[in-house]
């Protein structure tokens, strides 16, 4: 019985309120280019959370991509070149 109360206890003490959600997913607005440049409409939070995770995996393409150009610009530099870059991203 006392796991069962502990349980129980437990996920009231986790659980968000309404307005901590309403409150998050105006946060998750304000840091998305796409919902932020239009402020002005009301976006229900399953597009806001459908659009962060857009916006995340172009972020991870994005930072492939400059992976992979580094990777290419530092194989074609001269040691010298390679080693200023390697010091500026250390």
């Amino acid at each position: 019985m006392s796991s069962r109360r502990s349980r129980s206890r437990q996920s009231e003490v986790s659980r968000i309120s309404d307005d901590q959600i309403v409150d998050l997913v105006s946060k998750l607005q304000a840091l998305l280019p796409e919902i932020r440049e239009r402020s002005s409409d009301k976006v229900s939070a399953a597009k806001v959370l459908q659009e962060t995770c857009s916006y995340i995996r172009s972020l991870h393409r994005e930072v492939d991509d400059l992976s992979e150009r580094l990777s290419e610009l530092l194989a074609t530099s001269d040691s010298a070149q390679a080693a200023i870059i390697r010091s500026l991203l250390m």
